[in-house]
């Protein structure tokens, strides 16, 4: 360090409290364990209800990843009273609400759709009072059945009974159509050479039919 001015001595304090500002992570097992334990409890707590709630089927963003679907953050209204599902019951039965998305095909609505249906025909209602309960609540036996369908203290979400896949689907006059080739990269590089060399082995070429010419001379 260069010394300036009044040529003073610097001070640098470089015995500051520094433990005081580590921090180590030697508890990481024991909270794997905690929380795997938090999770099996509260799955126990709810059983036989998900741990989670049902959410949309929707398209990736950006054209690099629309070609694949993923679980979206919930249900659009237009979905919900398509299905006849009110906006205000939809949180209560399990069911994932976003009131600012928007419905930009058709096929995604159908699709949604259908989805919230075959809930809604799956779904077992427990009612809030047994003794008394509404139209549309299960009835006792419905409730002994679900109690008993093997999921009592089993971390249970929705995507186990409704998944989200990526299938492809092959439509017709598309590349998927057309048979595949092996080592296609290896091929577009060679052809990619050949054009980029065109000029040079030409060039070669005439000179060594010169030659030839020459000699027979």
């Amino acid at each position: 360090m260069t010394l300036k001015h009044n040529q003073q001595i610097p001070h640098n304090h470089f015995r500051k409290d520094w433990q005081r500002y580590v921090r180590v992570h030697f508890d990481q097992p024991g909270k794997k364990k905690a929380r795997r334990n938090h999770r099996t409890e509260k799955a126990a707590k709810l059983a036989p209800r998900p741990v989670d709630r049902l959410r949309p089927v929707v398209r990736c963003p950006t054209i690099k990843y629309n070609r694949r679907v993923r679980a979206g953050r919930g249900f659009s209204l237009a979905e919900l009273k398509e299905a006849g599902v009110p906006r205000k019951l939809a949180p209560t039965i399990g069911i994932s609400v976003d009131p600012r998305r928007q419905n930009l095909s058709e096929e995604s609505l159908k699709a949604n759709v259908q989805r919230l249906k075959e809930y809604k025909q799956r779904l077992v209602l427990f009612p809030r009072k047994t003794k008394s309960p509404k139209a549309g609540e299960a009835s006792a036996e419905e409730m002994k059945k679900a109690r008993e369908s093997g999921h009592e203290g089993k971390v249970v979400k929705s995507n186990d009974f409704f998944p989200i896949s990526n299938e492809v689907k092959v439509q017709e006059g598309k590349v998927a159509d057309y048979p595949s080739e092996e080592a296609a990269v290896r091929k577009l590089r060679v052809a990619r050479s050949d054009a980029r060399l065109a000029g040079k082995r030409e060039k070669r070429a005439k000179a060594k039919e010169e030659e030839a010419a020459a000699a027979k001379k």
